[in-house]
């Protein structure tokens, strides 16, 4: 995978990236050039209608010299539980934000599901980051759909709001992979399409 520099300080801006296109006819990758830092935060933190941005399916990831501080949040999933980030330090954790009424979630979760069941036993993390449904509204989409790994209610919005360095408020779906340290690895905006987002976290699996 390749290295970008320079990695983001906390509050700041991503680092510059190159971003990886779907092809449509192909389904190929296409590799462009480096772009300038974007202003995902400064967008996160604005929140206006102006600032929308829609998942394209571009994928962003991040070489370990590169990587921002590990992610610190906390969060109560749907059954209660509160989970802390530092519960998740020496795992690979994949954080998918998503919400019922989503097209593009609905379309992308049994890929999520299918990753979650081929890489459970190798001791990586999945949840769901509801923006905006009940707790019966979330656990008819699972039913639907199959999810059994667990999901926050994050409708209050601290989550997404620790998040906000990598997920704008309205780029749904995105997929984070954090690497074994908790910091951010990858991220997808947009649909997470499985042979990319399985090659993102045995990327992360490997890391020594």
């Amino acid at each position: 995978m390749n290295a970008y520099r320079p990695a983001p300080a906390a509050g700041a801006s991503l680092p510059r990236r190159r971003t990886l296109l779907l092809g449509i006819a192909s389904g190929a990758l296409l590799l462009t050039g480096c772009t300038p830092p974007d202003s995902l935060a400064a967008q996160a933190r604005a929140g206006d209608n102006k600032n929308y941005i829609a998942g394209d399916g571009s994928v962003s990831e991040y070489a370990p010299n590169d990587r921002s501080a590990p992610v610190e949040m906390e969060g109560r999933l749907y059954d209660g539980t509160v989970v802390k980030s530092s519960d998740w330090r020496g795992s690979v954790t994949v954080l998918n934000v998503w919400y019922a009424a989503c097209a593009p979630c609905r379309t992308e979760a049994p890929t999520l599901e299918t990753l979650y069941q081929e890489n459970k036993s190798d001791g990586v993390l999945f949840y769901g980051i509801n923006l905006r449904d009940t707790a019966a509204t979330a656990a008819a989409f699972e039913r639907t759909f199959g999810s059994t790994y667990p999901s926050f209610n994050g409708a209050d919005g601290a989550i997404l709001l620790a998040l906000s360095d990598y997920v704008p408020p309205r780029a749904v779906p995105t997929t984070l992979v954090l690497d074994k340290q908790g910091r951010v690895a990858a991220r997808v905006l947009g649909i997470a399409e499985k042979s990319i987002l399985k090659a993102l976290i045995s990327s992360a699996l490997n890391e020594s």
